[in-house]
């Protein structure tokens, strides 16, 4: 598989030395991993992705001047950049989520704990390469793939997607926001805040509703005007 041959890099913002330290030696043992760098604060951060070409983004929350939160919130990072959360914090997940990080850790994790959220970032990393007619999706210990062709919609829920295909559903970790700027934007579209769906496989539009192979897809309000434009 294409997605384990070459190496990912990663960038550690954290402004505790020891967090730093900890996450240096995880990914020293991952051997598919390459430490960019490591950098105590935000600003150093960007400093970095700037220049760097950064596929894995440990970030912390809780850090001076600007938090972890209002970086995602920026838009600091390449929307290719998978970000996975690391805090002390459990009440951020939601928002987190909704920004559309990979894995939420909740300080202290173990290595285990962190080889998961790596493989997730690494899986969705293998969505935003796919050049092809189709895109490999990582769930149930299995790795799908999934034709284009033969995707309906994908349909948002919380930190999980699932997606609708002719033949079967899939649901696996995935942030809907990333998908919708990663997929071929000549055959999908996002409709609501809660799915994306096949251009090709639209049938009709009504007030409310998009019509896609009998299934009955919501249109958001914010969505109607380019849906609109797109078709026309």
């Amino acid at each position: 598989m294409s997605w384990m041959k070459r190496k990912y890099n990663v960038l550690i913002v954290d402004d505790e030395f020891l967090a730093r330290k900890l996450l240096s030696e995880y990914v020293s043992k991952v051997d598919f991993l390459n430490l960019v760098d490591t950098c105590p604060d935000a600003t150093k951060a960007m400093e970095v992705l700037n220049k760097e070409n950064v596929d894995i983004l440990l970030l912390d929350i809780q850090m001076p001047d600007i938090s972890g939160i209002e970086m995602l919130k920026l838009n600091m990072m390449n929307s290719r950049t998978s970000v996975i959360l690391t805090t002390a914090y459990s009440e951020y997940a939601v928002d987190a989520f909704s920004l559309g990080v990979v894995d939420y850790l909740l300080k202290p994790f173990d290595y285990a704990r962190f080889l998961q959220a790596i493989n997730k970032a690494v899986s969705q990393n293998a969505v935003s390469e796919s050049q092809n007619d189709y895109i490999m999706v990582k769930a149930d210990y299995k790795l799908y793939k999934i034709n284009f062709e033969d995707l309906l919609y994908i349909e948002g829920q919380h930190e999980y997607v699932t997606f609708h295909t002719k033949t079967k559903r899939i649901t696996a970790l995935y942030s809907l926001r990333n998908l919708e700027e990663t997929l071929p934007k000549d055959k999908f579209i996002r409709t609501h805040k809660s799915f994306i769906v096949s251009i090709k496989n639209i049938e009709d539009i009504d007030k409310l509703n998009v019509s896609v192979s009998g299934n009955k897809i919501p249109i958001g309000a914010s969505y109607r005007e380019l849906l609109i434009e797109r078709l026309s």
